[in-house]
């Protein structure tokens, strides 16, 4: 039977990014989709979050960038291998033209002929079209000009300028603001938390399966771990983790 996948279900994908003959360490993977991002570690490998229809960016030092799409097929083996080719830099072509000069300017300037010095000299010192007695009064006009005064929006307050203060004429948009806020924190919340915490943390010492990663978040999310995770509070997070990872782990035994 074939498997189907949610667009928005993450699965963890593991690799080693290669130049096909040595391992690349310290290699960028992002996932253009979550702007979610890992390295490669020291023996070139890697792990990440992913969802059918993501596309990866890997790139390197003096390897070409290359993007990956993920397919069910790369789902469905959770491994990516990488391999990336080396940059090769082409100079434009130039003419090397002979001429008796020795570098030095002392000693070069004096075999330019005194004609010449002269020609360029009074090109560049040319004031004869200047008039030093008329004054410019644009600079003076533009520190006194004042910008106008938009008002493109009946019953707000009006902006001026960029440096003024723009007033939302919602009277919701307070609550959008923190409700979009929330939601985008909330959405961050996984990827950090492994982040500070560490793989090894969850998935060597909890034993957390990595498919079971977000599930279980969503199991201890009642006991306000997302609160304890924004106001700071590790210690008691990770508690809570470590206690609720026994009888999260003999329910999915039990399913």
């Amino acid at each position: 039977m074939k498997s189907t996948y949610t667009q928005n279900k993450k699965y963890i994908i593991t690799g080693k990014v290669t130049d096909s003959v040595n391992i690349i360490k310290n290699a960028n993977i992002i996932n253009l989709n979550t702007y979610q991002g890992t390295f490669s570690s020291d023996e070139g490998l890697y792990r990440i979050f992913v969802s059918k229809g993501d596309t990866l960016r890997v790139s390197s030092i003096q390897f070409e960038p290359k993007k990956i799409l993920i397919t069910e097929k790369i789902i469905d083996a959770r491994e990516l291998d990488i391999i990336l080719k080396t940059t090769t830099y082409t100079l434009n072509e130039f003419e090397l033209k002979r001429n008796n000069l020795l570098g030095r300017l002392g000693i070069d300037t004096k075999d330019v002929p005194r004609n010449k010095q002269d020609s360029l000299l009074r090109r560049v010192m040319d004031f004869s079209n200047v008039n030093f007695k008329e004054k410019d009064f644009t600079i003076d006009e533009i520190s006194k000009a004042k910008p106008p005064i938009v008002n493109t929006m009946g019953g707000a307050i009006p902006m001026a300028g960029a440096g003024a203060k723009a007033v939302i004429p919602f009277k919701n948009s307070a609550r959008l603001w923190a409700l979009r806020s929330k939601l985008e924190q909330k959405k961050q919340f996984p990827y950090k938390v492994l982040s500070e915490l560490g793989e090894k943390f969850f998935f060597d010492e909890l034993k957390i399966p990595i498919d079971n990663y977000f599930h279980f978040l969503e199991y201890c999310n009642p006991l306000s771990i997302e609160n304890l995770h924004k106001d700071g509070r590790l210690l008691e997070l990770i508690k809570i983790l470590r206690a609720e990872s026994k009888p999260y782990l003999k329910l999915i035994k039990k399913e």
